[in-house]
């Protein structure tokens, strides 16, 4: 996604300054990854989601290569060679080979029916196990994890969802809103193994169960691995870039060598590497206006997750769970499932989570990011941009 923006943007600053070659291992060109959640619970089709297909390319004048992995760049001679032999000059080289989804190093998760939840491949294959079988296990909950438990439940699979904490969506959610989460969820026919800790995937040549650490099985037909992503960094550890958690850039998207830039969620940008859409695009927009020959500097971004998992609007910013010196302001309506909270600290907002009622969540955003002083606002912030 970050790779497609950036050619949004690029070809806007500077339609004709460059000859563009794209390499994409997968089958197919652009695509929103973010809607592959509606695909695989039956609400969207794969042609819906691209935002780039091969017409698109063709329309731009950039040569698409689908199909097809880089597997080796030379940074003396400038240049890449494909998994196929081909070689290939660049004046500039953007690296956006995004992140791999992590797969738990346990006995057996290498069996048919283990999957992860990634690209479209990944969608297909948990469609057909739909078709075939019965029970699924998804193993984290966090947002993705939750996103594919209701795509298969929505699909007719008994879906179990481990989680090796007590709170669902820990980065996002507080305990009392992952909660309210985890029971509305399970109204609907979730199911959960909480502070489960898997030690094997049990089965012959296919899963058949999961067996955690305290003994226990839950018998199931698929495995859905939903336990994090690592930035995809391999081609350039192999180039001798600089790695740390991500391939190491500056403010312009640099890598440590000259002529290659690295976007999106490969790369580690003053320490942080980012998983979500927000600042990837800004780094798209930073490096087009680079190589377009403008000014421009990217300084990070401070993120905000706003979402609908199975129908409930949540919303999260900043430092949500306090601290010794900070205060929190609280709005609970048990009746309609509603949590408002915003944590304060010397009368600026640093962190807010929001459970069934995101009303004005962007505004809250705002005052965090400007670190407004918000004094005046105080006994009716909890409520919204209307009430003050």
């Amino acid at each position: 996604m970050a790779g497609s923006r950036f050619l949004d943007y690029l070809l806007q600053q500077a339609p004709d300054q460059y000859e563009i070659r794209v390499f994409n291992k997968e089958p197919v060109g652009g695509y929103n990854r973010i809607m592959l959640s509606p695909v695989l619970a039956g609400e969207k089709r794969v042609d819906e989601i691209m935002t780039h297909d091969a017409s698109w390319f063709s329309q731009k004048g950039i040569h698409l290569h689908t199909g097809t992995i880089i597997s080796e760049i030379d940074a003396d001679k400038q240049t890449v060679k494909t998994d196929l032999g081909q070689t290939y000059y660049y004046d500039d080289l953007i690296i956006a080979t995004g992140s791999n989804p992590f797969v738990l190093p346990v006995p057996g998760s290498d069996l048919a029916g283990v999957v992860t939840f990634r690209d479209i491949r990944d969608v297909n294959q948990m469609i057909t196990a739909s078709n075939q079988t019965q029970k699924a296990v998804v193993i984290g909950g966090g947002l993705l994890g939750l996103e594919a438990a209701y795509g298969l439940q929505k699909r007719g699979m008994d879906v179990t969802v481990v989680h090796n904490g007590p709170i669902l969506m820990n980065v996002q959610m507080d305990e009392e809103a992952g909660k309210m989460l985890q029971a509305s969820l399970e109204a609907k026919g979730m199911k959960f193994a909480m502070n489960a800790f898997t030690s094997e995937l049990v089965g012959d040549e296919s899963v058949e169960a999961i067996r955690f650490q305290d003994g226990r099985e839950i018998e199931t037909d698929l495995v859905v691995m939903a336990v994090g992503i690592r930035p995809n960094v391999k081609l350039a550890q192999q180039t001798g870039l600089e790695v740390n958690r991500g391939i190491v850039v500056d403010d312009q998207l640099r890598t440590s060598f000259p002529h290659i830039y690295a976007l999106g969620e490969c790369n580690e940008h003053r320490g942080q590497c980012y998983g979500l859409v927000a600042p990837l695009y800004e780094q798209a927009e930073v490096l087009a206006k680079t190589l377009a020959g403008a000014e421009a500097a990217y300084q990070g971004s401070v993120t905000s997750t706003m979402l609908k998992v199975t129908g409930v609007n949540l919303f999260s910013a900043g430092e949500f769970n306090g601290s010794d010196d900070s205060e929190t302001i609280v709005y609970r309506d048990k009746a309609q499932n509603v949590y408002r909270k915003i944590v304060l600290q010397s009368n600026r907002i640093i962190g807010s989570v929001m459970f069934g009622d995101t009303t004005d969540c962007n505004w809250i955003f705002d005052l965090l990011k400007t670190q407004q002083d918000v004094s005046a606002l105080r006994d009716t912030l909890i409520f919204g941009k209307g009430y003050v």
